[in-house]
Order: structure tokens, then sequence, then C-alpha cells
């Protein structure tokens, strides 16, 4: 038994949602105030009740979603900002204490995958151990909202009213992640992955490890560019290439290849506007008048990156 489960951040992130939910309907200013309400509503239902509604249900609710997506009916309030000049002058009285609960996330995320697990009172666990790190990334948002508030000594009703406009900002993005995810599963399901398999083994002399090597980090980012998640990619290109073809035929290593393999694909990511959530957000967030300004900026980097790792897998995967 655990006392704090996956389903209990969950329940929170529900609730967080529905609040952006409420805010927006009683938004009259809103420009779609039903549609984007309804959309939040919706998203917040998969949260809090997603381990009780049928799989068949949830997913005519994401359809639902989709639709009021594609019609543009889940768009931003025209709620306003406070002036540049006063988020600047605020930030220059605060300097570098700004960063402290950014900084915060990460730290105990790590202290606490190594140490909440263990904890225990009796026969009940603090947290569940087969999901303590993202427990620990839950804590740790939770520990860095607490330092925030008394950082910036802020109103108790910030946090709803600041979540909700960035909420809003990111739009139906905000999902992207989870469908695609969910997506690569399908795909492994379907066959997919045999299918790329078979297509690489005519092209290309997979006999060469080399050969596998670069065969699997091309999939995992050319996948992901067209997928726009890493994740989605590594079910499909992990179960057509890396397994049969690194792991089985040349004997490398699995847990090198998948860690390696991933980094790959995040490599696509930074490439791809299907990321909508890391790379078009960012730039509407940021207002720039280039929505693939991020892209542009990233894409040296990715390439540069992507032929450095590719080399270190086939370096390691066959020697260890």
């Amino acid at each position: 038994m655990n006392i704090i489960t996956l389903d209990t951040i969950y329940y929170l992130l529900g609730i967080i949602v529905a609040f952006v939910a409420i805010r927006v309907a009683f938004d009259r200013q809103h420009p779609n105030r039903f549609g984007s309400s309804l959309f939040w509503a919706l998203f917040s239902i998969t949260f809090l009740f997603g381990n009780m509604i049928p799989s068949f249900y949830i997913g005519c609710i994401v359809l639902v979603m989709v639709i009021l997506a594609s019609l543009n009916k889940v768009t931003k309030s025209n709620e306003k900002e406070a002036p540049t000049e006063e988020r600047v002058k605020h930030a220059e009285k605060l300097r570098n204490k700004i960063f402290m609960p950014a900084i915060l996330i990460p730290i105990f995320t790590i202290i606490g995958t190594l140490t909440l697990g263990k904890l225990k009172f009796g026969n009940v666990f603090l947290v569940d151990p087969e999901k303590v790190t993202l427990i620990a990334l839950a804590l740790g948002a939770l520990l860095a909202f607490v330092a925030a508030m008394g950082i910036t000594k802020a109103k108790i009703t910030a946090p709803v009213q600041e979540g909700s406009r960035l909420l809003q900002a990111v739009g139906w993005a905000v999902i992207l992640p989870q469908m695609l995810a969910a997506l690569g599963g399908i795909f492994a399901k379907s066959g997919v992955g045999q299918v790329v398999s078979d297509l690489v083994g005519q092209v290309l002399p997979t006999e060469y490890p080399f050969v596998a090597v670069m065969a699997y980090c091309l999939g995992m980012m050319l996948f992901t560019v067209v997928m726009g998640n890493a994740f989605a990619a590594f079910a499909v290109i992990t179960g057509g290439i890396g397994l049969p073809l690194i792991v089985q035929m040349h004997g490398g290593n699995p847990a090198i290849m998948a860690a390696l393999g991933m980094f790959a694909g995040y490599c696509g990511t930074l490439i791809t506007p299907m990321a909508a959530n890391f790379n078009i957000v960012p730039a509407m967030l940021l207002e720039l008048k280039d929505k693939n300004a991020v892209i542009k900026a990233q894409a040296p980097i990715a390439i540069t990156i992507f032929v450095i790792n590719m080399f270190i897998m086939y370096g390691l995967v066959y020697r260890f």
C-alpha cells in the first residue's frame, strides 16, 4: 500500500485544469469561451476519472477535444497581462532569486528518486516505489510553487490566474505528448515495426554493425520528426530495427541502445514543428515574429549532437 501514488498527482492535475475550465466559462471577454471551457473540462475529466471511465469513452472524449481544436474553438483569453515595465521592474527587484524555484524542481526530483521510494511506515510506503521518479518530479513542482509564492509575495489568486493564462496560451498542444505516445503504442501493436524492419533489411546492408546503428539512429530521428514525439517513435523503431538488428543480430547491449536511441529521437524533436509543445508554443509565448525561429536556432546543434551520439552508440553498444 502507498500513501502517494501517481493517481494522486493526476487528481491534482485534474483540479488545476478544472480551475482553468471554470475561469474560461465565466470569462465573458473570451472569444471562444464555450468551446474552450468544454475542452479544458474534458481534459480535466481524463485526469480526475481516467481510471474509472472505460477506455472507449476516454477515446470519445479525446475525439471531441480534437474536433474542438480542429474547429479553432480552443483559443486563449483576451485577458490583459501585467505591463512589461511592471514585470521588468519586479524581475530586477528579485534578481537571481527568480530562478530558485525552477532549480528546486530537478534537485528535489533527483533526491526524491533516490530516497522517497525507501520511506515507509510499517508496511505502507510513503510513495509508490515503482513510480517514484514521476512522483518526485510532481512533488518538486509543488515545492517550487511554495518557494515561488514566498519569494514573489504574490497574492494567493496569482497561481490560478497565471496558470490559466499559460495553459490557454499553450492551448490544444498540451495534449500532444499523451496522444503521440499512445499513437506509438498503437503503431507497435499493429505491426508497423515489422514493416519498418523488412524495409530497412531490403535497402541497407544491416549485416554490418555500424549500418545497424546508423539505421536505428536515423529511424529514431526521422520518425520523431514525423510523429513529433520520441516516445512514439521509440516503440516502433526499437521494435522494428533496434532489437532485431542491434541486439539479436549483432549482440548489442539493449540498455545502451535504448538510452542513446532516445537521445537520437530527441534530436529529431528539436527540428520538427510537429513537436508543437517544444518548438511552436515557446515561439508563441515569447511572441516571436517567426514561428519557426526556435527550430532554426536549434537545428545546427541538433544535427551536430545527432552525429556525435550515433558514433558514441557504435563505440559503446557492442563493447559492454
